[in-house]
């Protein structure tokens, strides 16, 4: 498998807008946040803090598929999105928490979660 990388331009839409985060239930269907904050912690790799995610975190520990979606907030303008398919993993302790509380300082931060991202698809 190839692995997708994370561009600058694309890293900068992540880490400059909301995203809409998915994740499944055990009863197969589909839960969707929207997170802020969300890091680019590598070539394929994003970070999202824990401050509420009661669900989110019981669906990824079921089922670790994910899908995240990040636009343009200037979307009427400069039309552009991508849709992001990957894995999950949720950490209640460790450095990428700690990382989590430097971003989110006021919040809870009660985990972190790192995503492998294994598909990037351009939206517009």
């Amino acid at each position: 498998m190839n692995m997708v990388e994370i561009t600058d331009d694309i890293k900068k839409l992540i880490e400059g807008n909301a995203l809409a985060f998915a994740t499944v239930g055990e009863d197969g269907k589909p839960h969707c946040i929207a997170v802020g904050d969300v890091k680019v912690v590598s070539k394929n790799e994003l970070l999202v803090g824990d401050n509420y995610m009661n669900e989110t975190k019981r669906n990824i520990q079921k089922n670790n598929n994910v899908v995240l979606v990040v636009w343009s907030r200037n979307w009427e303008k400069d039309c552009i999105g991508y849709e992001f398919r990957g894995t999950a993993k949720y950490f209640s302790e460790g450095k990428w928490v700690e990382m989590v509380k430097k971003i989110h300082e006021g919040f809870p931060a009660k985990g972190a979660i790192i995503i492998t991202i294994n598909k990037i698809k351009k939206m517009a």
